[in-house]
């Protein structure tokens, strides 16, 4: 169960980033701009690469950026779907590692593009749930900035009485896949989500992922 919710949302996600990735190429010749201006930078580094490996292993950190996976994201795909559609994604490299990870190499101006959308993915489902109707029990949702936790702010009765509890879900799978993204380690991530009475203020139920995803199994 914990792993068919994960690779649902992140084949969902990763569609939308390629959608996105696919949109802003027909934009105008400002992004190209940006792209060439990235380019040179990186050819001014004097760095010789024979391959992709080896820019990894030179000047880390400073032209790309690396992003690990848990290996139950990828459960029942082959590396060379995966590699596919990585670089259709625009991904420099993609590297399964001996624990079983993925480790994604990308530059940084597609780590800041990938990271804006997803962003902003995880904002407008934010205004969905405070105002589209479909959990009517939220009067509104709050959160910090690195996405590690929300706050459910409801009519308690209601909430336990319906099926509104479901977007704690999409916020905390949402979380999970901008922590990953963001660098933090995929042996110690999480998301935290608050339920609190809107009208006592209290909080009555704490949900932590992905350790809630390993009590539906």
């Amino acid at each position: 169960m914990k792993r068919t919710l994960i690779l649902s949302i992140v084949v969902f996600l990763t569609i939308f980033v390629s959608a996105c990735s696919q949109e802003k190429a027909s934009d105008s010749d400002g992004k190209e701009d940006v792209e060439k201006e990235v380019e040179s930078a990186e050819n001014s580094k004097d760095v010789e690469l024979e391959n992709e490996t080896e820019s990894i292993e030179v000047d880390k950190g400073l032209l790309n950026v690396e992003v690990t996976l848990p290996n139950s994201f990828f459960e029942g795909e082959d590396m060379d779907s995966i590699k596919a559609q990585a670089k259709e994604d625009g991904i420099k490299d993609v590297i399964q590692n001996d624990d079983g990870t993925i480790t994604y190499v990308m530059s940084k101006s597609k780590h800041k593009e990938m990271m804006d959308e997803i962003k902003d993915s995880i904002l407008m489902t934010v205004e969905d749930y405070k105002n589209n109707g479909d959990f009517p029990s939220i009067k509104d949702v709050l959160h910090n900035d690195s996405f590690s936790e929300f706050t459910l702010v409801v009519d308690q009765e209601n909430y336990e009485n319906s099926f509104d509890s479901f977007a704690q879900l999409g916020l905390g799978m949402s979380g999970m896949y901008y922590q990953l993204f963001n660098g933090v380690d995929p042996q110690s991530y999480d998301v935290t989500i608050f339920v609190k009475n809107d009208t006592s203020g209290d909080v009555f139920k704490t949900v932590v992922y992905p350790d809630a995803l390993d009590e539906t199994e």
